[in-house]
């Protein structure tokens, strides 16, 4: 994915931008698309923009119960090492962790054993805030001493989980929410999506190709990569964005992105943003099928596909079934979605568009958001998927 610097000349301010780009000496430059969400604690930021993610905790929970009740029906280490990948910051963060640690002291107790002591490894990229998770620490180490659960030492990681995170065979249980969709960069050869920043009906099947493939060498490569670092029999479980059918351009995965299009087009047509810039601008992301994601972990070996399963949740999360209280508003639902979305997207968007845009696009889109809501009801597609780790070939 390309990206510019703009120099600034005489006469033009960055505040101006782009509304003066003329006056911007354009300097092409590669970037590495690595997406972080949105940091700290403002009205934008993912820790007050995360219940759609929370939501999904919630409803994986049942099943990744199940992987750990089964993970410790015979055997009870002294001690237990959890990676959590794609951790970001806010109130979600230590949610799965608080979650793990009571119901893994629970069963020992049940057997009468000696609660483990646990390792939690925290992993995002290093522009994650993990200065905000550092700060909550405290608060957490203090409820499981109250609790009386066992030690609890938790680090952070930093570093593309697209890479190599821990030593060989040290890792019990990973476990990743909402983060594997994201791909380690951008496809290469989508100069024909124009006007799109995603699959859409439109997309030449080159395209739709292109994304998948890049997903497929994507999501081998994480496979390769935990192997290599979780224990024989380890566990793995992953929640994931995708599609309930085979069409990459359905509308379980591509709607909402080709609101945001749309809201994008407006802005070229108020001669806010180049259209040049829009055609040159895709998301790093993929929403795979079942059959697809099966289809990579068959051929990469290295685990047991033990669980998969799929739920819905709705663009908007207030806007469910177990809240009594939810009253539909299509500006307030509109709004609670443009503000998900963009504590998500608005660093990948503002590297290549530029901060000004922010405001105006999300308003925008948060307007076409109410539109869509008002006629039909459209929700994410969550895949979850439970995976053994094959025994490790002998030395």
């Amino acid at each position: 994915m390309k990206t510019f610097l703009y120099k600034r000349l005489k006469g033009a301010t960055h505040d101006q931008y782009p509304a003066h780009r003329s006056k911007f000496k354009k300097v092409a430059m590669v970037a590495v698309s690595v997406p972080c969400m949105n940091g700290g604690r403002g009205e934008t930021s993912y820790a007050k923009n995360s219940d759609i993610q929370r939501t999904v905790i919630s409803k994986a929970w049942p099943f990744l119960e199940e992987t750990i009740k089964d993970m410790f029906s015979s055997s009870f280490p002294g001690c237990f090492n959890v990676a959590d990948l794609g951790c970001s910051s806010g109130p979600n963060t230590l949610l799965v962790v608080s979650k793990l640690i009571e119901t893994i002291n629970k069963l020992y107790h049940q057997v009468n054993k000696k609660s483990p002591e646990f390792q939690v490894f925290l992993n995002d990229l290093p522009g994650n805030d993990f200065n905000s998770i550092f700060e909550s620490l405290p608060d957490f180490y203090k409820r499981i001493k109250k609790d009386k659960f066992g030690p609890c030492f938790i680090a952070g990681m930093p570093g593309s989980f697209y890479e190599r995170l821990f030593q060989s065979r040290s890792i019990n249980f990973i476990h990743s929410s909402y983060s594997v969709h994201w791909l380690s960069k951008v496809p290469e050869n989508l100069e024909t999506n124009k006007r799109n920043i995603y699959i859409t009906k439109s997309s030449p099947p080159s395209v739709c190709q292109a994304f998948l493939e890049q997903f497929q060498r994507d999501f081998s490569a994480f496979l390769s990569l935990r192997s290599e670092e979780i224990v024989s029999g380890g566990r793995m479980f992953l929640t994931f964005i995708g599609r309930s059918i085979a069409d990459p351009s359905s509308k379980d995965c591509c709607r909402l992105w080709e609101l945001l299009t749309k809201a994008l087009i407006q802005l070229v047509n108020e001669g806010l943003v180049e259209e040049a810039d829009v055609d040159s601008f895709n998301l790093p992301c993929y929403f795979p099928c079942e059959e697809e994601v099966k289809s990579i972990v068959r051929e990469q070996g290295s685990f047991i596909l033990d669980t998969f399963e799929s739920f819905e949740v709705n663009w908007d999360p207030s806007d469910d079934v177990n809240n009594k209280s939810f009253v539909f508003n299509k500006d307030r639902c509109g709004q609670n979605v443009a503000n998900s979305i963009r504590a998500v997207t608005e660093p990948t968007l503002a590297s290549h568009f530029g901060n000004a845009v922010i405001d105006p696009l999300f308003a925008r889109f948060a307007t076409l958001v109410a539109e869509h809501l008002a006629v039909e009801k459209t929700k994410h597609i969550s895949l979850v998927i439970s995976m053994t780790r094959k025994q490790h070939a002998q030395p």
